[in-house]
């Protein structure tokens, strides 16, 4: 019997940062949104079941407006997990949290974002990703 795979490629049309911060997910998110004026709102956690694995539990904040939508997702999972790996992004776990931006412009975009980021006091480090390079991408397509 003759086995067929299916291989999907997706183009990820985002920009993503690494952030690594040893503040709580909460503090992060307000002073985001105290620095970049934004409104960042706790949304369900999103639930990834892997089979026969075990199970992602990713702690979810989201700021949208008609033009653009920005993300800060915690990248280990808020759940023990059974998982060698309990992270959302395995290629970059050694950062903390992950924020993704559709359609950022001015100071949410790019270098002027990535300065934002790496002057608030509870981040130590920041870094943008070139999402399609890593080989996790799927985790991040929402």
């Amino acid at each position: 019997m003759k086995t067929f795979t299916l291989d999907v490629e997706y183009e990820c049309d985002f920009d993503l940062f690494g952030v690594v911060s040893s503040s709580r997910e909460h503090i992060l998110a307000w002073q985001l949104n105290q620095s970049l004026r934004l409104r960042l709102v706790k949304q369900q956690d999103l639930i990834y079941d892997l089979l026969n694995q075990g199970r992602l539990v990713i702690s979810n904040y989201l700021h949208a407006t008609e033009h653009f939508t920005l993300r800060l997702l915690r990248n280990r999972s808020i759940d023990p997990s059974v998982l060698k790996k309990p992270f959302l992004a395995p290629d970059v776990k050694e950062y903390d949290y992950l924020i993704q931006v559709n359609n950022g412009s001015g100071e949410l975009a790019g270098e002027a974002l990535l300065t934002q980021l790496t002057a608030l006091p509870v981040v130590q480090y920041a870094c943008q990703f070139d999402p399609n390079s890593l080989k996790f991408k799927e985790n991040l397509l929402f």
